[in-house]
């Protein structure tokens, strides 16, 4: 499992971003992959990170 903040997350439009913690990168995450209630701007989450369409894909993700 990866650790990350969340950058943004848009929970009308279900998706945004995660800032991973090792690489610094953005991730995308979509609210298909999300496991917790509700994300929000600044949360520590865990997450795995899958090949996507367009690229890496948060799975997975859990408030820490």
């Amino acid at each position: 499992m990866r650790t990350g903040t969340v950058k943004f997350y848009v929970e009308s439009k279900g998706y945004g971003f995660i800032t991973d913690e090792e690489t610094g990168k953005d991730i995308f995450v979509h609210a298909s992959g999300v496991k917790a209630e509700e994300l929000r701007e600044g949360n520590r989450v865990s997450y795995q990170e899958e090949d996507g369409r367009k690229g890496k894909v948060a799975t997975e993700v859990h408030l820490l």
